[in-house]
């Protein structure tokens, strides 16, 4: 079966779609993706699970985030510099039922891992959010 990924070019009024588990979403600029990660915070932020952030340096303050109204206890930031390996974390924060939500970067995160956490969607308890700034993406598509 095929399954897509979800790809959207986002705009500060746009939802995010419920239904998929792996969205990427195409971001201009550094200042789009952190009005848009923020968005995302808040959509988890009044679950009861946790929100992972895998971050690159530029990621927003703890001050902006309280700023924002952001409940940092329920938020889990692990930087880039710090992950020995990536695809092991993604994997058990996507399906170990702990975290409402993953969020990275494709400049973190390869297109060849997305496909490969993709694979077993049925399995998922998260939803992954990976923001990217390249056009190529929009032709991904997994096969399961």
């Amino acid at each position: 079966m095929l399954q897509p990924i979800t790809v959207r070019t986002v705009k500060s009024y746009q939802q995010h779609d419920e239904s998929e588990s792996v969205n990427l979403i195409k971001v201009e600029d550094e200042i789009s993706a952190t009005f848009e990660m923020l968005k995302v915070l808040h959509q988890y932020n009044s679950s009861n699970a946790w929100t992972l952030l895998i971050a690159p340096d530029h990621v927003p303050s703890k001050a902006l985030l309280d700023s924002c109204s952001i409940d940092t206890s329920k938020l889990l930031v692990i930087r880039q510099k710090h992950l020995v390996n990536l695809e092991y974390v993604l994997n058990s924060a996507l399906h170990n039922g702990n975290f409402a939500a993953i969020i990275t970067w494709t400049d973190i995160v390869s297109e060849q891992q997305l496909v490969n956490l993709s694979l077993n969607l049925n399995k998922r308890s998260a939803k992954l959010f990976c923001f990217t700034k390249k056009t190529s993406t929009a032709s991904i598509s997994l096969t399961q």
